[in-house]
């Protein structure tokens, strides 16, 4: 009897008996428009290469253009809330300041609601045939450069595609008892529907996605005009929690830069409720369509020959709001940093055993990613270099403190190996052109040999330290053959760090074979003091453990140079 009412309640709700495969055909196109907002924005990333993170260095420090690279950065990644994760990545790498980084954040905004009036110009009758040739000029075609248009191509016919089933499914659903309900109980209450809006996208992560489903809904009748354009500023404030949970674990500017952000648009979120007359009427001056008859359709069911409009009305009402919200606020961000910083004042700095420039928030953007690693890695050189000088002053004089910071040095380089393995492991994973793809093994190389080069200056320091705490003494020529080799070996390291920033002029095998022939003249001189007694075996065997110790640094260095050598002289050009 119970199985019998359900199935009452369900026809009362239901009365067509397909309606489960609309339900079926509503989610299945649900699932391809996603699908396809990600095969774009892989398709974009492709195509722009090495163009993003060169707009990023250059144009972030500008209050005009810093908003234009947050548009740019959403609309490559088809969706202002991935871009928003990505920003608060890019503060945490220290790779924008507070104030940059609030000029990026309000652009991100623009390059959504770019994407939603591509959405909205409802190409249906495109979806298939660029789908088909999506599909051919990725599979088929030997050039890389069509075979990302196709890529392109394809992600922007799922899109159109998945648009059209869901408005189909959503013709008769909108008729259906269950709909009516929502209507008059849910869609009725303008902040219930902002809390959907924020929801749906705090699900999907992506704002792009929301106003797609919020205009496919709405087209096929089953949303209101009015509580359309309220989950339209709903998806505002659910891009806005989403890098406010990516900050959590962040670096104090990352959290004053996203509270700052979400405050901004919490006061546009509430004008815009505040005056929603006014907002609406300022849509339709903007938008085609029967003005009256729409405005009736913000409380009654659009009619059909209206329903081709309310995607454009949605489209604008977002780009309205996200104009007005830049224009507004985009002079204040100098305002709103410094009182950030005041309100919350920056503590002292952060242990340097952390990675600078490296966060998993950029794995998303893997060409940017690529050269965040980059950077971590000459710092991780740097670290070895400025490591290696301190330890040889210590051969002059043994000082405690600097001791004690060859040790932290070597603590910092053990912390950068673990995390830069794991963030280039995790990079493999992504979409990479071939030709930065291949960079990455040679990357890992990089990062175990700068690592044991920190073990090998942690070996000598402790062979420093034994050698004063058993007063053990070397001769004069002894001291200077240490301080030669020394001096050698710092000057192969110095080149591996030149070859970094470019420098590939000096010869490399001249340099190897001129260490390699001072290492056996010093082993011999060596074996002739301890024939000589000069030498005592305890303090022999310390000095030949040294330079042992010693030709690995070198040796390390090498094979740095080498391997930085090989990717530089790839025909893409530099590393990074």
């Amino acid at each position: 009897m119970l199985f019998l009412n359900l199935n009452l309640n369900l026809d009362l709700f239901f009365p067509m008996p397909t309606s489960w495969s609309y339900i079926s055909q509503a989610l299945g196109g649900l699932a391809l428009f996603i699908l396809g907002m990600r095969t774009m924005s892989e398709g974009l990333q492709k195509v722009s290469g090495e163009r993003l993170r060169r707009i990023l260095e250059k144009g972030t420090g500008n209050r005009l253009t810093a908003p234009l690279i947050g548009s740019c950065l959403s609309s490559l990644l088809q969706s202002g809330s991935a871009a928003s994760v990505l920003v608060v990545g890019f503060v945490n790498a220290g790779l924008l300041s507070l104030y940059q980084a609030l000029g990026v954040l309000l652009g991100t905004g623009i390059g959504t609601t770019l994407a939603i009036q591509f959405i909205a110009f409802r190409v249906a009758a495109f979806a298939l045939p660029a789908i088909t040739l999506g599909v051919l000029l990725s599979f088929f075609s030997r050039s890389r450069r069509l075979a990302k248009l196709g890529g392109l191509l394809l992600g922007a016919g799922l899109v159109f595609f998945g648009l059209s089933l869901i408005e189909e499914a959503c013709l008769p659903l909108g008729e259906s008892a269950i709909f009516g309900i929502l209507h008059q109980q849910v869609f009725s209450a303008r902040l219930t529907a902002v809390f959907l809006g924020a929801l749906i996208t705090f699900v999907v992560q992506s704002g792009g996605a929301t106003i797609g489903i919020v205009i496919a809904l709405a087209a096929g009748g089953a949303l209101h005009y009015d509580a359309a354009i309220a989950m339209v500023v709903g998806e505002v404030a659910g891009a806005s929690l989403i890098p406010l949970i990516a900050s959590v674990g962040g670096t104090p500017t990352a959290k004053r830069t996203v509270i700052i952000y979400c405050a901004i648009n919490a006061v546009a979120i509430s004008l815009a409720l505040a005056f929603f007359p006014f907002f609406l009427r300022a849509v339709d001056f903007c938008s085609p369509g029967n003005l009256t008859a729409l405005h009736q359709g913000a409380v009654l069911p659009l009619t059909p020959e209206l329903r081709p409009f309310i995607a454009r009305h949605l489209a604008n009402a977002h780009t309205i709001f996200t104009l007005a919200c830049a224009l507004v606020f985009l002079p204040l961000i100098g305002f709103f940093a410094r009182s950030a910083e005041t309100l919350l004042p920056t503590r002292r700095s952060e242990s340097e055993a952390r990675p600078r420039f490296i966060d998993n928030r950029v794995l998303k953007t893997p060409t940017i990613a690529l050269a965040q690693a980059w950077n971590e890695l000459e710092r991780m050189l740097e670290t070895a270099c400025t490591m290696y000088r301190e330890l040889v002053s210590l051969f002059d004089d043994f000082d405690p403190k600097l001791a004690a910071a060859v040790r932290e040095k070597e603590v910092v380089l053990d912390v950068l190996h673990r995390d830069m393995s794991q963030f280039l492991i995790a990079l493999s994973r992504e979409t990479l052109s071939v030709e930065r793809a291949v960079e990455i093994p040679s990357m890992l190389q990089l990062v175990n040999d700068l690592e044991l080069i920190g073990d090998q200056c942690d070996l000598l320091l402790n062979y420093l330290i034994r050698k004063k705490e058993e007063r053990l003494t070397y001769s004069a020529a002894a001291m200077d053959e240490l301080k030669l080799v020394a001096v050698r070996v710092g000057a192969a390291l110095e080149l591996a760090s030149r070859v970094f920033k470019g420098d590939t002029d000096e010869n490399l095998e001249r340099f190897e074979a001129e260490l390699a022939q001072l290492e056996d003249e010093l082993n011999q001189s060596h074996l002739v003091r301890l024939k000589s007694g000069k030498c005592s075996i305890v303090a022999g065997l310390l000095f030949g453990d040294m330079i042992a110790s010693f030709a690995k640094i070198a040796q390390l260095s090498f094979t740095i140079i080498a391997h930085k050598r090989g990717i530089t002289h790839e025909p893409t050009g530099r590393g990074h």
